[in-house]
């Protein structure tokens, strides 16, 4: 691979980044307030109110989802050279955790389907039709937390690829690795509960300054020695 599609190459994967934040943001935004932890008919109803918002923001995860396997394709592709195996063991880790992702949106999208087609005679009362939605929001949730592991062990990988190789700085790569260990607090629940707020913003903070270096710089082998 020469230095022109090398370069070109990390400015597409840095669109494609960029494709995978903007929906992921969107989707965030759709949900944002109706959800409301431990109150299911509030949530129910917030969710009723807003079908099209529900039904977008899960859409939006969904196609960020896509994005994000297009990435790792990419990246496969760019850091090959660099290591053939540890690049294909890190796409693995990130289709495996965007597959659970998905599967979390579908989760969501069977609770709005639980509370617009539920009958009582086949989920239960009213109440309980609100429960086993809440339920399967969780679920989504769950699917959330365990997909962050795999994209842990991803993004650690993807660091140590940058660190290894002659065409990006050295100090991405060590703002990634590090993200991905933050990012492995969600093995251990409670550890996590208590740190989110700093991994999840360093986290973003890491990807989003790789982003927007691929998208302006692309590939550059004379950024190191």
């Amino acid at each position: 691979m020469n230095v022109i599609d090398t370069k070109r190459q990390a400015r597409f994967a840095g669109l494609i980044y960029f494709s995978f934040f903007a929906t992921a943001a969107l989707g965030v935004w759709c949900w944002r307030g109706l959800i409301v932890a431990g109150d299911p008919a509030a949530t129910a109803a917030h969710i009723l109110a807003a079908e099209g918002l529900f039904r977008g923001g899960a859409a939006c995860m969904l196609v960020s989802t896509g994005f994000y396997v297009a990435l790792a394709g990419l990246f496969y592709r760019l850091f090959k050279p660099v290591s053939r195996t540890l690049s294909g063991v890190a796409a693995f880790f990130a289709v495996v955790g965007c597959a659970i992702q998905a599967t979390g949106s579908a989760f969501a999208l069977m609770a709005l389907g639980v509370l617009k087609q539920g009958q009582p005679a086949i989920y239960g009362a009213p109440e309980q039709v609100r429960a086993l939605s809440m339920l399967l929001l969780k679920l989504n949730d769950q699917a959330v937390s365990v997909a962050l592991v795999y994209f842990a062990v991803y993004c650690l990988l993807i660091g140590v690829l940058i660190l290894r190789s002659t065409f990006l700085p050295r100090v991405l790569g060590a703002a990634l690795a590090i993200a991905g260990v933050g990012w492995l607090t969600y093995l251990y629940a409670p550890l996590a509960h208590h740190v989110s707020t700093y991994i999840q913003g360093f986290g973003a903070l890491a990807e989003l300054v790789l982003m927007l270096w691929l998208i302006v710089k692309g590939a550059q082998p004379e950024v190191r020695s």
